[in-house]
């Protein structure tokens, strides 16, 4: 990547206006934020005590999620949609740790994540990682622009932390998905998580409406039923559909229960 590839999207990043990458970033207790992403965090939180615990499940998952498909699932090749801002154990560092010669492909259209892209881009000497300026609207472009670092033809987990809520229509929603995994072959897998209203979180429609209001990009939640919809003609990997702290949750611990789905599933 190019200095100026880093600082052409300066222009297009809108200070002003609360951003969900950056107030993520202010939940998980980072640094990438404005005044005005802390406030609405702050309002949103007020209304919905819970959120940063689903902000920190909803990372720690991912942790489990790569970690499982590294190891024991042996898959080397991940496309992470919807990256969001840099922070600890990114895909690439949870992978690499298992699997030194996994590659990694981040995702994102956000101009925000694209000054930051340079902290994703370290890698194993065995492996690679690249940064992908493109929109989950467009698999297509994501899939052509992956292929210069991924194998296709090889296994692949899509990574969708957090993503498709964003998308508003769930048809189209699941036609993203549709068409991603019928870009990869047998073997593959699909990660997500989505929030819902079904795991309780009182406060939570509330929040969502006042973040509608106040915050960009607009987001909606899901039920499960909808969720399961997404992954059509996958094997959902054990324990299937849960809250997402409770997706194979360190041992012995249940984890809380957050308003957020999480689930892994397998192309057969």
């Amino acid at each position: 990547m190019s200095d100026d590839s880093a600082q052409q999207p300066g222009e297009r990043i809108a200070s002003h206006i609360a951003h969900n990458a950056r107030v993520w970033n202010y939940w998980l207790g980072g640094k990438d934020h404005y005044q005005v992403d802390e406030q609405v965090g702050d309002m949103v939180t007020s209304m919905y005590p819970s959120i940063g615990e689903v902000a920190r499940a909803d990372r720690a998952f991912l942790g489990r999620a790569v970690a499982f498909l590294a190891g024991e699932a042996g898959v080397r090749q991940f496309l992470d949609i919807g990256t969001g801002l840099p922070t600890v154990d990114n895909t690439h560092e949870v992978a690499q740790r298992i699997a030194p010669d996994a590659r990694i492909v981040y995702v994102d259209n956000d101009p925000i994540v694209l000054t930051h892209a340079r902290a994703l881009l370290t890698s194993t000497a065995e492996g690679a990682t690249n940064y992908v300026d493109a929109d989950a609207h467009d698999p297509r472009a994501i899939v052509e622009a992956a292929s210069t670092t991924l194998d296709f033809d090889r296994p692949v987990a899509i990574m969708l932390l957090g993503i498709l809520n964003f998308v508003l229509d769930t048809e189209e929603a699941a036609a993203i998905v549709r068409r991603l995994v019928d870009a990869v072959p047998s073997g593959s897998y699909v990660v997500l998580t989505h929030p819902t209203l079904e795991l309780g979180g009182e406060g939570n429609e509330a929040a969502m409406k006042f973040w509608n209001e106040n915050a960009t990009p607009p987001i909606t939640a899901r039920t499960g039923a909808e969720v399961l919809g997404f992954l059509d003609g996958l094997e959902l990997v054990e324990p299937g559909l849960v809250s997402c702290a409770r997706w194979r949750s360190e041992a012995g611990e249940e984890g809380p229960l957050v308003a957020q789905f999480g689930v892994v599933a397998r192309k057969p």
